[in-house]
């Protein structure tokens, strides 16, 4: 595993970050529950020391197999938990609320499901246009002050948002969607890592379709997260996928190495990414994952890629 510094926290945090959202189980594959509590400790096992989850992972149950791993394997000093507030999982549907309130509960209701005394970097989930953000960030620095909250950080902000958050309580992470088949946050990522803020890039696999899995388009439920959020498993970006894919399949290929490896480098080797957050169900898939820190895409390779994405994608991303 490879490990950089996230940013002005002096947390050195592993380059991929397991992320839960999957593990939680609402809108993805529906793994058995020991599969995916064992998949949590193989990232662990793999030298991951960054976990990121939220209550909004269906409602609460992915930061509960987190608390329970960590627990067991007797390893949460060692981890860096990343956990977010202002987004529930209720009866189904994602409720949206950054009140002070609600922050301050939430936090307790994530110390209580983690089974920690403390969070290493509290995010906020989602902008709320209907509280004020010095409401919402006054609630953030009540929990640092109490020693609830070590860290916070933000996901899914504009570049101005975060600039008027830090107004009111210093920005230490920013958690964007980034990968090979979403680049339209790549000028504040940029921004923000000039600043100090350590970036943490999700879906860097592009929700599974950059690992090569899904080579035929699939008709996924409503309830499916990669038919609801991710607008790569549709056409007409579909089809101009496949043929990045082609590109890729030829160099993992001379490489001897899963297509997930090349598209997790590519992310992870990009000067303004911190940590690449990586969603896998099953020890098999983290293993394979956490081998990609074992080599590096050339500068040569790096801009063949770069090449390929503006030759098919470049209209789409």
């Amino acid at each position: 595993m490879r490990y950089k510094l996230l940013g002005k926290t002096g947390m050195k945090v592993s380059e991929m970050t397991l992320g839960t959202w999957g593990i939680g189980g609402a809108g993805w594959d529906d793994n058995p529950e020991e599969t995916r509590l064992d998949a949590i400790r193989a990232a662990v096992e793999c030298g991951v020391n960054f976990i990121d989850t939220a209550p909004a992972y269906n409602g609460g149950i992915a930061e509960r197999y987190i608390g329970k791993v960590l627990k067991d394997m007797g390893v949460r000093k060692d981890m860096i938990i990343t956990t977010k507030c202002g987004t529930e999982f209720i009866n189904g549907t994602y409720v949206r609320s950054c009140a002070r309130d609600t922050i301050l509960r939430e936090c307790e209701e994530s110390l209580r499901n983690l089974q920690t005394d403390y969070i290493d970097l509290y995010l906020i989930h989602w902008p709320d246009a209907q509280v004020p953000l010095e409401e919402t960030m006054d609630a953030l620095n009540t929990l640092k002050q109490q020693g609830k909250v070590l860290h916070v950080g933000v996901s899914n902000f504009s570049r101005e948002q975060i600039e008027e958050a830090n107004r009111y309580c210093p920005i230490e992470a920013y958690q964007p969607q980034y990968s090979m088949v979403f680049r339209g946050n790549e000028p504040q990522m940029r921004w923000a890592a000039e600043q100090g803020i350590g970036v943490m890039s999700y879906g860097s696999l592009g929700a599974g379709i950059l690992t090569g899995a899904y080579r035929n388009l699939t008709a996924f439920a409503d309830t499916d997260n990669r038919s609801r959020f991710y607008k790569f498993f549709q056409e007409p970006m579909f089809s101009k996928v496949q043929e990045l894919l082609k590109f890729m399949d030829q160099l993992a290929a001379e490489r001897k190495v899963p297509l997930s490896q090349i598209a997790l480098n590519w992310a992870a080797q990009k000067p303004f990414v911190s940590s690449c957050i990586v969603g896998a169900q099953s020890r098999k898939k983290i293993e394979e994952n956490c081998a990609c820190f074992d080599w590096m895409l050339t500068d040569a390779e790096m801009q063949q890629l770069d090449a390929a994405i503006h030759q098919y994608l470049d209209e789409e991303v």
